[in-house]
């Protein structure tokens, strides 16, 4: 080791204290002061004798040296760089920024801005810079981030804070147009013992307000950044100053609002905060007359803290725009609301594995479809980004226009499969589609590597259904196959994602076997005649998930099955011929008396004779009247022509094209839907004696 000379000027008297060794971080120990005194020129606990607020860098311990090491061989040199001097503040009972300290101490007067004391302040400012930017670093969004900034610097670094940011805030790289507004976010100040409140994350310190926080609490919420004007150039300029700088004597009024007052001197900070591509706020820091006031290097300390906010801000701005697409995304891509088809009640949940990715790949869905069915679909795209979300949706697409062409389950699965494939090799989903048909009471299900759904009976017993597994979608050249099983009166299927039975602590079918046992014990609870609420099930099975379950998303779809009873159905094939309308008339008045409806017999009579006729013109294979009564009255026409009705306005001269505008004017609902045989035109009427 070479030895260096230290000047006469910069030695120790003997009688000095060592300083503290170093720890293992490398940053210097702090020795424990004398008791009774305390630095009152330190930073960045600036205030005087009598404060007792902690300082952000107390929050982490100081270790001691090395054992063995002699302290006395750690004397402090002048050579030595900010935060290097871990020395003993007190000497002979004179703090180091009290006058004549450093005379006392050597017999000759230290130079201006050296010596122990001026180094522990630049020690202290990079251990407070250091803490405050990891308090504010671990904010994720915009408030937090904010009141890391308020919290860190309040009253540590200063008395008071206050934050105005843009309004709005520029998100990314968009440029904003219109004037400059600042909008005051947040203001932080120490509290008084007379007010009777107290800052939750520091300690009180009974000390009396700034003389001037009422102005500040009443400034003006919102400032006009006008081109040109000093406020305007203190921001372009980016660097912090100080009260009485030439730039920031108009720019302060100018952000405050006219009239308002801040502590002269260097005892205000107006610090700007500039993000990665443009300024989007300002700080602005203030000590109250009685504490020291703000040196040179305490701008570079806000510089710090302005940049570090500045860029905080920018990236929670830009976290919260894409969390806000992603839920939009996967708002737009489940269902509003499901429908409500006849013979069939329906419950539905979804939870996103976690509240800071609520994007996701499974989905639900609920089809109407002819004949009263509906069309059951749960799924689950591989992944958890925005690109299967956007796949999710697309499939989802895919299904519902498979739906409207009333393809087999089986059929809807392949091609399923073969959009998949065209949208990439990698673009792997599981589905399993479902049509439950109340007017025969069966179901007919098709499965592509979905775990397969549960069937709670009226009587309270639990069945996992026998479904053919199948391959995933996207896998290619893999034939479906669909089993069509009882749906009785009462019971309820439920379908579901591999997120409800699938953990890191369980395997699938050992969730699947907890689901359908789950579902017995709250069968039990409402006795074997009665089955549990649709919605309070939907919430009891969740219910069932613990805190280490949480892995995946869960899509869930129960649908109770309530059928059309046989009494309520009327259904005649009819052959294409010149006296089929006549007899469709005939037929519905006499299925209209048997039920009560006289009342609709005109109407029911004119819409069906309109619609029979117009199947009979085109068809070649008899034509099918179908009859059903629920809670509204609906009339389902059936034939070989795939060509779907149009709706258009009859001209005076013309002798036809004025049924489906009768069917349109007196029905309460009418649609048309085309099968892969033909096509069915409906229509609905309301009554008053559903029973």
């Amino acid at each position: 080791m070479t030895e260096h000379s230290i000047p006469d000027e910069g030695r120790q008297p003997r009688a000095a204290r060592p300083a503290a060794p170093a720890d293992h971080r490398g940053a210097p120990a702090r020795a424990p002061k004398a008791r009774g005194t305390q630095s009152a020129a330190a930073l960045p606990a600036q205030a005087r004798t009598g404060d007792s607020t902690a300082s952000p860098s107390d929050e982490h311990s100081q270790s001691p040296g090395p054992s063995g090491q002699q302290p006395d061989q750690h004397r402090p040199r002048p050579d030595q760089g900010a935060g290097q001097s871990g020395g003993q503040d007190i000497h002979d009972g004179v703090p180091p920024g009290a006058p004549g300290g450093e005379e006392r101490r050597t017999g000759q007067p230290r130079p201006p801005g050296s010596g122990p004391a001026a180094m522990r302040r630049d020690g202290d400012r990079l251990r407070f810079v250091g803490a405050a930017t990891r308090r504010i670093a671990r904010g994720i969004d915009l408030d937090e981030i904010v009141m890391g900034l308020c919290r860190a610097t309040v009253p540590t670094f200063s008395d008071a804070i206050l934050v105005y940011l843009r309004d709005p805030l520029p998100v990314g790289e968009e440029r904003p147009s219109g004037a400059l507004i600042l909008r005051l976010r947040r203001t932080d100040r120490l509290r008084s013992i007379e007010e009777g409140a107290e800052d939750p994350d520091t300690e009180s310190n009974g000390m009396p307000s700034l003389q001037v926080q009422t102005d500040l609490v009443t400034t003006s919420e919102l400032c006009e950044v006008h081109p040109g004007g000093a406020l305007a150039e203190v921001l372009r300029g980016v660097r912090p100053v100080f009260a009485d700088a030439p730039a920031a004597r108009a720019a302060l009024p100018e952000l405050l609002g006219e009239g308002r007052t801040v502590p002269a001197g260097q005892r205000t900070i107006l610090a700007p905060l500039r993000g990665r591509r443009r300024v989007i706020g300002a700080a602005v820091f203030l000590r109250r007359p009685d504490r020291p006031a703000f040196e040179n290097d305490d701008l570079l300390v806000a510089a710090q803290l302005a940049t570090h906010s500045a860029l905080g801000i920018d990236k929670a701005v830009l976290y919260g725009r894409e969390a806000y697409i992603a839920d939009e995304l996967q708002r737009t891509m489940l269902p509003e609301t499901l429908p409500r088809p006849t013979g069939v009640r329906l419950a539905s949940r979804y939870l996103p594995a976690a509240e800071t990715a609520r994007v996701g790949g499974d989905w639900y869905d609920a089809i109407p479809l002819p004949g009263s069915r509906v069309a059951l679909v749960v799924g689950d795209v591989m992944g958890h980004s925005m690109t299967s979300a956007a796949i999710m949706g697309q499939l989802r697409t895919t299904a519902q226009t498979l739906a409207g062409l009333d393809l087999p389950p089986q059929e809807v699965l392949h091609h399923l499969d073969e959009q998949a494939q065209r949208l990439g090799s990698d673009r792997m989903a599981t589905c399993l589609y479902a049509v439950y048909d109340p007017v025969a009471h069966r179901i007919t299900i098709a499965n592509a590597g979905h775990p397969p759904p549960v069937l709670l009976h009226l009587g309270g017993r639990a069945e996992v259904l026998r479904v053919p597994p199948g391959a995933p979608i996207g896998v290619g050249g893999v034939d479906f196959e669909a089993v069509e099983l009882d749906a009785p009166a009462g019971a309820t299927l439920l379908l579901y994602t591999d997120g409800l039975v699938e953990s890191r602590l369980r395997d699938v079918w050992t969730g699947i076997e907890q689901l359908r046992e789950r579902l017995a014990a709250t069968a039990q609870l409402t006795g074997p005649d009665h089955p549990p609420p649709l919605e309070a099930l939907c919430d009891d099975v969740l219910d069932m998930l613990g805190p280490g379950d949480r892995d995946d998303d869960i899509a869930l779809l129960a649908a109770r099955f309530d059928g059309i009873a046989p009494s309520d159905v009327a259904y005649w094939f009819l052959e294409p011929e010149d006296a089929t309308p006549s007899r469709a008339r005939r037929l519905a008045r006499s299925a209209l008396e048997r039920w009560g409806l006289e009342e609709l017999t005109d109407s029911v009579e004119l819409l069906v004779s309109e619609v029979v006729t117009n199947a009979v013109r085109y068809a070649t294979r008899p034509v099918t009247l179908r009859l059903l009564r629920t809670d509204v009255l609906r009339c389902e026409v059936g034939d070989d022509v795939p060509q779907l009705p149009r709706l258009r306005q009859a001209r005076a001269t013309d002798e036809g094209g004025r049924g489906l505008y009768l069917v349109n004017r007196l029905a309460r609902r009418w649609g048309a839907t085309r099968l892969s045989t033909g096509k069915v035109v409906w229509f609905e009427l309301n009554h008053n004696n559903h029973g």
